[in-house]
């Protein structure tokens, strides 16, 4: 009895300090200086993460100015993180989206404004039925003035809505592409239960908020 007892507490011990080295490797990110992401042919890149990354291609597709946005993950620690690894939700990472904007067309101020306009910005760790720690809402910034945009914008919703904002604000990092099947995923699975019962309704609610920013053919 006394063994295992002594079995347990090494156990305890090991899963601490496991627990406390990935809290450090963690706020590590969080504290980082950015990185900031030079333009390529004219081109910027943006970084959110609000739920399934499925949902959000879609929304920022149908934004004008967005050339092309690609799924994966980010605000993690680990390196090379997969599709299974980060649903156990132990790599920090979550679903995330990178958004390469004509800046001339669309700027980064508005971007942020689909973000908050387009899913529940008071759900803490998910969006809807998808919840856990890789599907939380983090917004990314890659300088002083995007945090800065950033963090006025989360104020005023909070002060709106009465309500704590869920989204965390990261400096950007790294942004890690996301397996083939999950790229646009939305356009190739339109029969797909969770695109007809979850994505197409998301898509549709952000469309009827801002058809201002919608492309002609959309």
């Amino acid at each position: 009895m006394k063994k295992l007892g002594s079995l347990f507490l090494m156990a305890l011990f090991f899963s601490c300090q496991n627990s406390a080295q990935v809290n450090a490797e963690q706020n590590a990110i969080i504290n980082a200086k950015p990185i900031e992401v030079p333009l390529k042919n004219g081109k910027a890149r943006a970084y959110f993460a609000s739920g399934c990354f499925w949902c959000v291609e879609a929304i920022y597709e149908s934004v004008k100015g967005v050339d092309e946005v690609i799924n994966g993950y980010s605000g993690g620690h680990t390196s090379n993180p997969t599709y299974e690894a980060s649903n156990t939700g132990k790599t920090g990472h979550a679903e995330s989206v990178e958004v390469i904007y004509d800046p001339k067309i669309v700027r980064f101020s508005t971007l942020v404004d689909v973000y908050f306009g387009s899913q529940n910005p008071t759900q803490i760790n998910g969006q809807g039925n998808d919840r856990g720690v890789q599907y939380r809402s983090i917004i990314f910034y890659q300088n002083d003035s995007q945090k800065h945009i950033i963090l006025k914008k989360k104020e005023a919703l909070a002060k709106a809505l009465n309500k704590e904002i869920a989204a965390e604000v990261y400096p950007f990092q790294k942004f890690w592409k996301a397996e083939n099947y999950h790229q646009n995923y939305e356009k190739l699975h339109p029969e797909n239960s969770y695109i007809q019962n979850v994505s197409i309704p998301r898509l549709n609610h952000f469309k009827s908020k801002f058809p201002e920013l919608l492309k002609d053919n959309h």
